[in-house]
């Protein structure tokens, strides 16, 4: 059986599985945003993850100062989805020897362009030789709540699905630079910047913590799929009846450049949007709304059945693509 048998969540599993019993000072391990662990008196939150030319980005249709950011962003995301606060990263480059050096000029001033928005610290890494051009982040912050921090587990049949901002707009930027849509548009243009720089909501995941929320979720792989991870983690279900597109997504379909059935599979599955689900009781919910007005209610925890249902009035829809996984091959929403 090669990995494509279990996929990526399935092969985590199956590598957890392996794994001695983890130090008891461990709070959170494998299968959540980030890791959280006792440091003395405090708690620290890790993540990392990999951008990989031709896989995560696609050269000379990206800026290297965005490929830059990007790297740093998805990392700030995780910290985000779990109420934390950046604070230090490593980096890790895999370069093959022809790549240029002004290249990675410009990809660390993306880098530290982000790492100066959100306060983080670059603190070193490693550089390796590579057939194929990757780029790794290792970030570490913490939570004011710890080890009370946005989880996977918390949903309750009953709690609200609320998303801090629309959906589809990576997915739509892909699109339009795979197709070479005229990046002079504006609605393209936003398109492929919601895809390029994404905007991690860490103030968001801050104040869902402070408002009392303890369930939370990016939205990295898509929204059907990362809400199914909710579902699977808390042993719940969930209905969605309302998939907000990003207005960059509209306007492409507005023209009839993405046809409205592929813009709504883009933003239920398309993923990289980076906006955080937050899962909690209505109350809770508006009391993040009362600071960032962008987050809206979509839909609602159920006990039954498993597994997330899609509505569009009223009626379930079948997806073809639910989200994002690195070792199945499946065609893009």
């Amino acid at each position: 059986m090669d990995v494509s048998g279990p996929g990526e969540f399935g092969l985590i599993e199956r590598l957890r599985r392996g794994l001695p019993a983890a130090d008891a000072r461990l709070a959170i391990g494998i299968g959540d945003d980030a890791a959280v662990w006792r440091a003395g008196a405090a708690f620290t939150l890790a993540t990392t993850d990999t951008l990989v030319a031709g896989v995560h980005f696609l050269p000379g249709r990206v800026a290297w100062r965005d490929v830059g950011w990007k790297a740093l962003a998805v990392n700030l995301s995780d910290i985000a989805a779990m109420g934390g606060r950046p604070t230090f990263a490593l980096v890790t480059l895999a370069l093959p020897p022809d790549t240029s050096v002004e290249q990675i000029d410009e990809m660390y001033a993306g880098l530290g362009a982000c790492a100066q928005q959100y306060g983080v610290s670059i603190a070193g890494g490693d550089i390796v030789a590579s057939p194929v051009l990757a780029i790794t982040v290792a970030l570490a912050g913490e939570a004011d709540g710890a080890p009370d921090v946005l989880r996977r587990d918390a949903a309750r049949p009953g709690d609200a699905i609320a998303v801090t901002g629309p959906l589809g707009g990576s997915a739509a930027g892909l699109y339009a630079l795979q197709h070479d849509l005229d990046a002079a548009r504006a609605d393209v243009r936003d398109a492929i910047a919601r895809h390029a720089r994404p905007q991690p909501r860490i103030a968001e995941g801050l104040a869902a913590l402070a408002a009392g929320v303890r369930c939370g979720i990016d939205v990295s792989d898509g929204l059907v799929q990362d809400l199914g991870h909710v579902c699977e983690a808390s042993g719940c279900g969930a209905e969605l009846y309302g998939v907000p597109l990003d207005p960059a997504l509209e306007g492409l379909v507005a023209r009839g450049a993405i046809d409205a059935e592929r813009a709504f599979a883009m933003a239920a599955g398309g993923g990289e949007d980076y906006e955080l689900l937050l899962i909690a009781t209505d109350a809770a919910i508006a009391r993040v709304r009362e600071q960032h007005a962008g987050v809206r209610i979509i839909g609602r925890i159920v006990a039954e059945p498993r597994g997330v249902r899609v509505l569009r009035d009223g009626v379930e829809v079948a997806l073809a693509v639910r989200g994002w996984d690195h070792l199945r091959a499946e065609p893009s929403p």
